[in-house]
């Protein structure tokens, strides 16, 4: 079995925090998937603020242009910056070696300054020097954030589709968590953000001794969904996994007909798989798109052994088929005893139909225009102040 073996770079504060929460769940998961990771940015501060990434993994760049006091919301600095110190970059990229990676995965917001500008430069020189696939999940910034998040941020995204094989968007937008201030909202989202690149992670993880997959998916069914570039969206599902035992207690309060009855349907697994990838393929994806338009997909499902089912998945992947524009889709399952629930991710791949994307591309417009507007008025009023007469030097 292959295990998906991704090479995460955290690209600026966000990108940094979503690496730094990832690090820590492997870590209480106890998982034995072998990653590389590193977290750079331009503010000395974002970086000492992170828990679990090592200090080691840690790089500052830009010190001689902004002096680890970050670039604020310029990402035409932040792509300054990261060009500045790429042999810095690449480095300590090598010097953690590449050989058994399956993908380099740059995690970043697009709205800020750092992340939205350094990773478009990263990917360049990664798809330039490596033969493996680079993938990067971008960040959205939510409409209230400004028109000029907007415009880093499609900026950021065309760059990025030059250089990338994938980019996974995800829509803080579409993300809102009522009666939470901004901080806790961003950091909910992070924790989203993280449980699907965990079980993306999974794929080709070797399995518990006990337990038994029904139908494997490995890292190549991965990188297979993912080629050819474009845009992709996760969504995600989950259920208690109740134990049988657990299920009787309640059948009490019926008769043995009706029990018998209760008993079949929720022991019906096929269809309760079949269901939560639905789940997930339908409810909140990362951002919000037309699963008809995507051409490709992967389902992956994951729970305690007894609880997953080879005919839920195949229901799943038929279904699956008829929804999307294109007749790839791959399914597997990894089961595992470390948790008490089921989980289901669909990855849509390179859709088509994004309403946010073309939102961003207006406001982008919009900010671009008033910015020039700006700019011209106040040359003119800055000319306005001084008498003609006078002469200039030069």
């Amino acid at each position: 079995m292959i295990l998906m073996r991704f090479f995460i770079i955290g690209f600026g504060q966000a990108g940094g925090k979503i690496l730094d929460m990832f690090i820590e769940n492997e870590k209480m998961r106890g998982s034995n998937i072998r990653m590389r990771w590193l977290a750079i940015n331009s503010a000395r501060t974002d970086l000492m603020g992170l828990k679990h990434v090592p200090v080691q993994d840690r790089i500052l760049i830009g010190q001689t242009i902004v002096k680890g006091h970050g670039v604020g919301t310029d990402n035409k600095l932040g792509a300054k910056v990261a060009q500045e110190d790429i042999e810095t970059i690449l480095n300590a990229i090598d010097e953690r070696g590449t050989h058994d990676m399956d993908a380099f995965l740059i995690v970043a917001g697009l709205g800020g300054g750092t992340g939205s500008g350094g990773a478009p430069v990263l990917a360049k020189y990664l798809s330039e020097m490596y033969s493996e696939p680079v993938y990067a999940v971008g960040i959205l910034p939510a409409p209230e954030e400004g028109k000029l998040y907007s415009l880093n941020a499609a900026r950021s995204m065309i760059s990025l589709l030059k250089y990338v094989d994938n980019l996974i968007l995800v829509d803080n937008g579409a993300w809102k968590f009522e009666g939470t201030s901004l901080k806790e909202s961003f950091a909910k989202i992070n924790e989203e953000i993280v449980r699907r690149l965990a079980l993306l992670a999974r794929a080709g993880e070797p399995i518990e001794e006990d337990v038994v997959g029904e139908m494997v998916v490995d890292s190549s069914e991965v990188v297979n969904t993912l080629r050819g570039g474009g845009i992709s969206s996760i969504g995600y599902a989950t259920t208690l996994a109740e134990s049988s035992e657990k299920k009787r207690k309640g059948f009490r309060l019926f008769g043995r007909k009706e029990e018998e009855e209760i008993e079949a349907l929720e022991n019906d697994k096929p269809m309760k798989i079949a269901t939560l990838v639905r789940r997930a393929a339908l409810g909140r994806l990362t951002v919000p798109c037309n699963i008809h338009s995507a051409e490709r997909a992967l389902v992956l499902v994951a729970g305690p052994p007894e609880h997953l089912d080879r005919k839920g998945l195949e229901k799943a992947k038929i279904w699956l088929e008829e929804q999307i524009a294109g007749v790839e889709v791959r399914a597997g399952d990894y089961p595992t005893r470390r948790t008490k629930y089921v989980a289901a991710l669909v990855l849509l791949a390179n859709v088509t139909d994004i309403p946010r994307v073309k939102e961003l591309q207006r406001l982008a417009a919009e900010a671009k225009e008033e910015a020039e507007e700006a700019e011209k008025m106040r040359m003119t009023k800055t000319i306005e102040l001084f008498d003609e007469d006078i002469e200039p030097l030069i």
